[in-house]
């Protein structure tokens, strides 16, 4: 038995006249994306025109049409909007408890809460903020940096300002430096 393994075209459903008008219309619409998606599934739907084709002639990837026509089949006309291009899932935030937990943890030493360093990172904030119950999921170190940020703490001065868990360091200091 031999089967064909060629996929089949993807071609924009027969248009309803309301739709077909409303392409027509968003042609002249003043946002380019509105209008070269219109271009686009009028091409597939008026010359059944195969993605590749429609790329050529609109001089655009074929996987810029085939994204166009997945989201027609999708959404219907409400695919001629542009979207937001900004993250879907909502990065978690600090609350005020949670940023002045932050500012007290940045002025110790990370080894105190079990790190083999001396310096905190973003990172071991994120993480240390997971683990301490002060975030419900595991945040970015971008997200961390900016709940600093809101608090008016400069990341690089935090990490020249650690104070030392020993009570004697500032004696130890002075004999090494002088």
């Amino acid at each position: 038995m031999v089967f064909d393994r060629r996929m089949k075209a993807l071609q924009v459903r027969e248009l309803t006249n309301e739709e077909y008008e409303a392409l027509q219309t968003s042609l002249r619409s003043p946002s380019s994306f509105t209008v070269r998606r219109c271009q686009i599934l009028l091409m597939s739907a008026e010359e059944g025109l195969k993605a590749v084709e429609i790329g050529r002639r609109l001089r655009c990837s074929d996987q810029s049409v085939r994204a166009a026509l997945h989201a027609f089949e999708s959404e219907g006309l409400a695919c001629l909007g542009e979207k937001s291009r900004a993250r879907h899932s909502q990065q978690a935030s600090f609350d005020p408890a949670g940023r002045e937990w932050l500012k007290s943890v940045i002025r110790q030493s990370a080894r105190s809460f079990g790190s083999d360093r001396s310096l905190w990172t973003l990172e071991l904030l994120a993480e240390l903020a997971h683990q301490q119950g002060y975030s419900e999921q595991q945040v970015t170190p971008e997200t961390v940096g900016r709940a600093l940020a809101r608090e008016g703490i400069d990341w690089k001065r935090v990490k020249k300002r650690i104070n030392s868990p020993d009570a004697h360091s500032a004696g130890k200091k002075s004999a090494v430096t002088g």
